[in-house]
């Protein structure tokens, strides 16, 4: 194997034994391979040892030198051109004389012909200073001496670059180490893979990249807003500004009102000759003038003699007001239809027809003529081409079309009707009678022609002749039961279910007037009649309960459904379940229980079957039928008589929309069944007490004590029983047993509650200690401790109270901002402000602590700090209602617009913000707005007192005595219990046993008293 390095870079591999082959043969394969000839290849070989190749037919390559894995490379020689020696050599081709000089200074290339709209390499500047062009006439006279060119090569060797030469796209203007290297598919397919690499990792960095800027642009929009974002509070307000105030506005470049300019505005009366013009114009002649008559009525003599009279202008407006007028009359009937003080509303709201209009209905009156004329016997035809013409106003022709049409299609029922609407009310009947003459058998003809008659007794008669002629129109039937009495309607019906045994509404009518026992023979003969109708046994169960019988409904309802099985009737459970609640509606209530009963459990696995039901149960609750949900948690409790939160739901409706006695009852069958479940046990308890009936309330809760002898909640209830009746002996007690039954910390708190009612302060710091030696993490006590003290001036005490409830319970927001409270009172602001400020270093996130800092500065009248407080606590809590509603009352009043609007983007469902709203519109004296936005507060939260206060005053303010009684109802209802100014007035000693309506009442002075200091 020999290599061979030909003159394009490439390198051959050539199979050869080089002590075998000869020259010649080598140059044919090397010429067969490359295509390169044979005298350049010898002239290759020859330059190695040209005496050898004398005779290269019969050398080796061995005798060259060349052995296996040699390379040999094949040189390109400069040999000149092919032409002949006899041909005479080729001039060269004059070059121009302005290429071999130097531009001007100022030549821009390209500028004559006007290619300047893009840059190139030479507006923008080579990346190095460009060498020096040469002089081409210089050089043309005499070539650069050697010396100076060696010179330049020493130079550029020092460089390490020539900066003559080529820019190449891929290597740059740097000589590279493969600069002479050739770009093949390897090198292609490298470089896309180090291009695949950098994607990737460019896609890896790319969102943390992204995040970045947005960041910094956010940034910087912060600290550099601009113009439009400096003025929006300003442009809001210009929705102010009256049509004065804005004419008031100088224009741009004029700073004085000095060049504004009045618009003078002047009125001139119109000429007599413009007024005569109109009148050419738009008069309508309706007779010829005498002079036009004496001259053959071809000559108008207004243009000879001109009319100066003015009244006639008048008359000509009375004579197209008139036609208008008969325009407007009805074409059909003959009457007019002209409001007399509306006319002239008329005249406007009239549609004018216009040029395309008019040339549509052209081309459709010719299209459906020469459809009527190609086939006459197709009735739509005849009845669009009558219509075109009515829309045209030729009532005239569309009677004679239609009538046309009646002829050749008297058969079609269509036609008929149609020549009765365009026919006048006289010939209406005429019309109507010869199309029921000539088909009798056309229910809508018989209708129409009841329909021309006005009195009832008419109409009647022309049904039952109808009906002579179709006994079986369901139609008819109907038609004329509802036009007969009671005792008619019953013989008609009769008649009507032998003619039409097989509709549903004619059996069940008949049995709705039916006696009760004629009703039951009906009903059977319907269901023989319709097997698989079940309407019908439906209203048979409906009929068995109007009279009385109950105790048939169920068994109707069970056997209807069976029979229909029998029937291969799909019994769908929806379906019945709408009966179901159509039967509520209807006041059958045992046939709605009955269906729910019998269909409730179809189609329903039977572990689905509580969730399912419970859903049906709630949906027909939403809906209003309650006998529906009723009949529903009926049946669920006689199937699962162990699930609490079945008998939980029952009980709920009942308590919403039963009956007091129907709520007990309920609740005793539960507690039989479920006797572990405490709710239903307090329950009871509950509803016994708020009716008045405590001892029957201490009955419940001993059964329950006995059923579930260790339960908290029902010692609890009991103390809370005894101490809202006013029974502070017994509360006592109580809580006395349950602490030596080990209670929790609520017992205690309970208990210490009770002694501080009775005013045994001694009794009561015994039990609060005792508590916090057991339960040293409830931070309730810790509280409870600190106010006791508080209230005896032990300000100090006080204070090692919530310092040492601190350190148990490091994370309690109350005990923070008592001790805050403390501080403030006894140190000043600073000791408060640093309690506060650890406290938000040790309790991230809580926004009460950042409001109580903000109130702080402000009531020491720190405007600015609480500011600074304010925006460092959105930031922190941005999602906070309270904070935000603070800094809404917090800006100046032209601003809080705008703050709510920010506020209502961040919390748009927080109660507080929406009060803070309605307080705005309650300032600026929108009282509707106001009271809606108080209502939606106390929805969203009904538990906080403080928003039913504010409600209740704007009432009394705004209100009548009926929706504060409403009010005042539904804040009782609701039982709020949070709030900052309710929790303080509710947890007042002197508020221990007060109502809730007592407790508002006091919350709305409350609020009315800080509104008058602030």
């Amino acid at each position: 194997m020999v290599l061979l390095s030909i003159p394009n870079g490439n390198t051959l591999s050539i199979d050869v034994n080089p002590n075998a082959t000869t020259i010649s043969a080598f140059e044919q394969l090397i010429h067969q391979r490359t295509d390169l000839p044979q005298p350049l290849l010898r002239y290759s070989l020859r330059i190695r040892n040209p005496s050898l190749l004398a005779n290269p037919d019969s050398l080796l390559l061995s005798d060259l030198g060349v052995s296996r894995f040699s390379t040999l490379i094949i040189h390109v020689p400069l040999l000149g051109g092919m032409q002949s020696a006899s041909a005479p050599p080729v001039p060269p081709k004059p070059r121009l004389d302005f290429l071999n000089s130097r531009p001007p200074s100022n030549y821009v290339a390209g500028l004559g012909r006007g290619a300047t709209g893009f840059t190139t390499r030479s507006d923008i500047g080579p990346a190095r200073a460009a060498p020096d062009l040469p002089d081409r006439s210089a050089a043309a006279a005499a070539a650069p001496a050697p010396a100076e060119k060696a010179e330049e090569d020493e130079e550029a060797e020092e460089k390490g670059y020539d900066e003559n030469q080529k820019f190449d796209e891929f290597e740059g203007n740097d000589a590279g180490l493969f600069a002479n290297a050739e770009y093949d598919e390897d090198d292609k397919e490298a470089d896309a893979i180090w291009e695949s690499i950098d994607q990737r990792m460019d896609s890896r960095r790319k969102d943390r990249r992204e995040a970045k800027l947005k960041e910094e642009i956010e940034k910087y929009r912060a600290s550099n807003p601009k113009i439009t974002e400096q003025f929006a509070d300003l442009k809001r307000k210009l929705h102010t500004l009256s049509a004065d105030e804005w004419d008031s506005i100088p224009e741009i470049g004029d700073y004085s009102l000095r060049n504004k300019k009045k618009k003078f505005e002047s009125f001139v009366p119109i000429p007599d000759t413009l007024l005569e013009k109109a009148k050419k114009e738009k008069e309508l002649v309706m007779a010829l003038d005498p002079k036009s008559r004496a001259a053959g009525g071809s000559e108008t003599p207004w243009g000879q003699t001109p009319v100066t009279d003015l009244t006639a202008v008048g008359e000509g407006r009375g004579t197209v007001l008139s036609l208008k007028l008969d325009r407007l009359s009805d074409n059909v009937t003959g009457q007019t239809v002209v409001d007399p003080k509306g006319y002239l509303t008329d005249l406007k709201s009239m549609k004018k027809t216009t040029d395309e209009e008019i040339y549509d209905r052209n081309r459709a009156r010719l299209l459906y003529k020469s459809l009527t004329q190609s086939n006459p016997k197709n009735p739509n035809g005849w009845i669009a081409s009558a219509r075109v013409e009515e829309m045209d106003g030729k009532i005239k022709a569309a009677r004679l079309i239609i009538q046309r049409g009646c002829e050749e299609c008297p058969k079609n029922e269509d036609v008929w009707l149609e020549a009765c609407r365009l026919a006048n009310p006289e010939d209406a009947k005429a019309v109507i009678a010869r199309g029921v003459k000539l088909i009798p058998n056309s229910v809508k003809l018989w209708l129409e022609a009841a329909k021309l008659e006005r009195d009832e007794e008419n109409k009647s008669r022309v049904l039952r002749k109808g009906l002579e002629h179709i006994p079986d129109s369901v139609r008819l039937w109907k038609a004329v039961v509802e036009l007969a009495n009671e005792e008619d309607a019953r013989i008609l019906l009769h008649r009507a279910v032998e003619c039409c045994p097989l509709h549903l509404e004619l059996w069940l009518a008949l049995a709705r007037l039916e006696t009760y026992d004629n009703s039951r023979k009906v009903l059977n003969r319907a269901r023989l009649g319709l097997p698989k109708e079940p309407a019908i046994w439906i209203t048979a169960a409906k009929l068995e309960e109007a009279n009385g019988n109950t105790s048939m409904v169920g068994k109707i309802i069970d056997r209807g459904i069976k029979a229909l099985q029998r029937e291969g009737v799909v019994i769908d459970r929806e379906n019945w379940l709408n009966e179901a609640e159509a039967s509520e509606r209807a006041g059958s209530v045992a046939t709605c229980q009955a269906i729910i009963k019998n269909t409730i459990g179809i189609g329903v696995e039977e572990e689905d079957r509580k969730r399912t039901w419970v859903a049906d149960a709630e949906e027909c609750k939403k809906r209003g039928s309650i006998e529906t949900a009723r009949a529903i948690y009926a049946h669920s409790l006689t199937v699962f008589l162990t699930k609490k939160s079945i008998w939980l739901k029952a009980a709920q409706l009942e308590k919403s929309h039963g009956s007091k006695e129907s709520l007990d009852a309920l609740l005793r069958k539960a507690v039989t069944y479920v006797p572990q479940a405490e709710v239903l046990w307090l329950m009871g308890a509950k509803e016994k007490w708020l009716a008045g009936d405590v001892p029957a309330a201490r009955a419940i809760l001993q059964e329950a004590y006995a059923a579930i002898p260790n339960s908290e909640e029902i010692w609890l209830a009991a103390f809370k029983l005894e101490f809202e009746n006013k029974e502070p002996e017994r509360a006592r007690m109580l809580l006395a047993k349950a602490r030596e039954r080990g209670g929790t910390e609520r017992v205690w708190m309970k208990s210490a509650i009770v002694e501080r009612e009775l005013g045994d302060v001694e009794a009561e710091r015994r039990l609060i200690n005792e508590g916090l030696e057991q339960f040293p993490r409830f931070f309730k006590l810790w509280l409870m401790l600190g106010q006791l003290e508080e209230r005896f001036n032990h300000l100090e005490q006080a204070r090692k109270a919530y310092e040492s409830g601190l350190k148990d319970c490091p994370k309690c927001v109350p005990l923070w901002l008592a001790l805050a409270n403390l501080e403030e009172r006894v140190t000043g602001l600073n000791k408060a402000r640093a309690i506060l400020t650890t406290a938000r270093k040790k309790n991230p996130h809580v926004d009460e602590l950042w409001l109580a800092a903000i109130r702080v500065e402000l009531k020491h009248d720190n405007k600015k700090e609480a500011e600074h407080l304010m925006s460092k606590a959105l930031q922190e809590c941005p999602q906070s209602g309270i904070l935000w509603a603070a800094d809404v009352e917090m800006a100046p009043r032209p601003r809080r617009k705008t703050k709510s609007m920010d506020a209502m983007k961040k919390c748009d469902r927080d109660p507080h913000v929406t009060a803070a709203v309605a307080k705005l519109f309650w300032q600026d004296k929108k009282v509707e707005k106001a009271g809606a936005w108080l209502k939606r507060a106390v929805t969203l939260a009904p538990d906080i007192g403080d928003f039913w206060a504010l409600y209740y005053k704007f009432e009394l303010q705004h209100g009548n005595e009926e929706s504060q009684k409403e009010v005042l109802a539904k804040c009782v209802a609701c039982e709020p219990k949070h709030g900052e100014k309710w929790q303080a007035i509710s947890k007042a000693v002197e508020n221990a046993h007060q109502p809730i309506d007592v407790i508002l009442k006091k919350v709305v002075i409350a609020l009315s008293k800080e509104q008058k200091a602030a």
